[in-house]
């Protein structure tokens, strides 16, 4: 089925669930604030992470993120736990050693959605602080060192800056970061002025 000992399902079922409850933890008056990510206020986050849902159902059901979104159109919790539930139900029949098409090149399945994981993550982590939720993940902390072992791999320092590279430098986490956040400054934020 697969040519890794990891399969990243599960932490991808752990991590969109603690997404969709981030999304469902937003209110009415809180979507024209900032965030961490630069280029995103929590409307445009909520709608990036909806599109990311559904790059995840594509990957798995026709194996190329080609003509996908990079904005939702709607970003509700229950459009995005509908995506999810379909990406579950794509991702336990796709073969997770199949090649894929990301905007990053052609990588294996698994490989693909362990990115999917580090973003949703990220953004969860981003969404969280920008909306006064809690942000570290509250599920089994091994996702997330699973994720931070597998990003620290596949997006080294050294590669900060380059051309095509869309992560910042790496920052230096503050002492007490939890995981969540230590993978967070690792793809480029810093927690300077969202967590006290």
């Amino acid at each position: 089925m697969t040519n890794t000992a990891i399969d990243p399902r599960p932490a991808y079922a752990a991590v969109s669930a603690w997404m969709q409850s981030l999304l469902a933890g937003i209110t009415a008056d809180q979507f024209d604030k900032p965030t961490p990510c630069d280029e995103f206020d929590v409307r445009a986050l909520a709608q990036h992470i909806g599109a990311v849902g559904l790059r995840s159902v594509a990957l798995a059901e026709v194996a190329t993120v080609e003509g996908q979104p990079f904005l939702a159109d709607d970003y509700s919790a229950e459009a995005y736990g509908a995506t999810r539930e379909r990406a579950l139900e794509a991702w336990d029949v796709a073969p997770l050693g199949r090649e894929v098409t990301v905007p990053w090149g052609v990588v294996p399945g698994f490989a693909a959605l362990g990115m999917y994981i580090n973003e949703t993550l990220v953004h969860g982590w981003d969404l969280a602080v920008a909306t006064g939720q809690p942000a570290e993940f509250g599920g089994d902390p091994a996702v997330v060192e699973g994720a931070l072992a597998a990003v620290h791999a596949a997006l080294p320092a050294e590669i900060r800056g380059m051309e095509g590279v869309p992560f910042g430098p790496v920052v230096e986490p503050r002492d007490g970061a939890g995981p969540t956040e230590r993978l967070a400054n690792w793809n480029g934020r810093s927690a300077a002025g969202w967590v006290a």
